[in-house]
Formats: structure tokens, C-alpha cells, sequence
């Protein structure tokens, strides 16, 4: 028998599954119930509405996504802003935005293993469907994707730093269009049933086109 004690994370865990395979719309509190094998009382004793759990499931996705980025940074799990990389060379860098990539890519990879999918983004797909109609959840998301801005603007900057970067590439402008490169290469591969692999490849041509030659 499930034990009550963990009743709140498997109601995350299967809201993760459910939001991501399906929608948050059409995903009820009674659907939510019956998968993570959790009474109705006990969802609202951890949960006061459906979308206070919406919150529980973006705040599970950003600590994966923060623990992917901060290993990209070579660096310890760190607060919002990210870690500042020590000294390094223009190659390494450089490395360090394109190990950004193929974090990015393996987190889409590990949902196609799992769905047999592309699924989407956890964010982008929560950001189109409610970004007009639940403002907590907006900005909610509003503050993931600007944390997820900061951290490649970390790394931006670092290289920029470092003259990785090509002359009058705005490094924090660079963070911002790799985040929606990222998510507009998620969109295509979802709604065209193209394989993940191909949004790592995308996020590496943006990337090498803003670097110098020999970065």
C-alpha cells in the first residue's frame, strides 16, 4: 500500500508524466488522484488547487534543468544567477556553450527514450497553454525562463570575456536568442515528429556562428 508520507511527491511525479504526455487542461484533480494512488483530501491537504501543483511540477523540471546547466558551467549546483566559471581559455569557453547544447539536447533525448516522443519543453508547453488565462502560473514560467537566461548569460559573458565571442556579439542578447532557439526547436520536432537530436544540432550552429574561428 502507498504510504501517506509521499503521497505529495507522487502526485508531483505523476503530474510531471501526465502534463507532459497530455495537457494541464485536460488532466484532472481526479485523474491526478487515481495515478499517484493518493484520496482527493490529500491532494488539496498538499495542494490548495491544481495549479499551486502546476507550480510543484515547473519547480521539478527547473531543478533538473538548473542541475544540467550548472554541470554544462562546470560548476557546483548554484542559486539563481548561476556560477561564475574560473579562469579559462577562449576554447574552453567555448566548450562550456556547447556542453550548454548537449545538456539541453539530453533532457529532450531522456523524454523521447521515455514517451517514444518528442513531447515538448515542460515550459514552453505550460507557457502557451496558460500564459493568457493563469497569471500565478505565468509568472511562475516567467521566472524559470528568466533564470534560464541568466545562466547562459554566465556562460555568454564568460566567453565574451574570454574573446571567444565574435566582435559585437551582445552576450546577454546571445543567452536570450538561445533559449528561444531551444524552444523553437522543441515546437518544430514536437509538432513535426522529428527526433530530438536534432534540436542539440541547431542550438550548435547558433552557437558556433557567434564564436571566432578559432574558439
Amino acid at each position: 500500500m502507498p504510504r501517506t508520507s509521499d503521497a505529495r511527491e507522487r502526485l508531483v511525479r505523476s503530474a510531471v508524466q501526465l502534463f507532459l504526455t497530455r495537457s494541464y487542461q485536460s488532466v484532472g484533480v481526479e485523474e491526478l488522484c487515481a495515478a499517484a494512488d493518493v484520496r482527493r483530501g490529500s491532494f488539496y491537504h498538499f495542494f490548495p488547487a491544481k495549479s499551486d501543483l502546476a507550480k510543484a511540477v515547473i519547480d521539478h523540471h527547473a531543478a533538473a534543468l538548473w542541475e544540467r546547466l550548472d554541470q554544462a558551467a562546470g560548476a557546483s549546483p548554484a542559486s539563481d544567477g548561476g556560477a561564475s566559471p574560473a579562469s579559462e581559455g577562449a576554447a574552453e569557453a567555448a566548450a562550456r556553450l556547447h556542453a550548454m547544447a548537449d545538456a539541453v539536447g539530453e533532457i529532450q533525448s531522456g523524454f523521447e527514450a521515455r514517451f517514444g516522443r518528442v513531447v515538448g519543453c515542460p515550459f514552453g508547453n505550460l507557457a502557451a497553454e496558460l500564459a493568457t488565462t493563469e497569471d500565478g502560473l505565468r509568472a511562475h514560467l516567467a521566472a524559470v525562463f528568466a533564470g534560464w537566461q541568466r545562466r547562459l548569460a554566465v556562460l555568454c559573458r564568460a566567453a565574451a570575456d574570454r574573446g571567444a565571442l565574435r566582435d559585437g556579439v551582445d552576450p546577454d542578447l546571445l543567452a536570450t536568442i538561445l533559449v528561444a532557439q531551444f524552444q523553437g526547436m522543441i515546437l518544430l520536432a514536437k509538432t513535426g515528429r522529428s527526433d530530438a537530436s536534432q534540436i542539440p544540432r541547431a542550438l550548435h550552429q547558433v552557437i558556433a556562428a557567434n564564436l571566432r574561428e578559432r574558439a
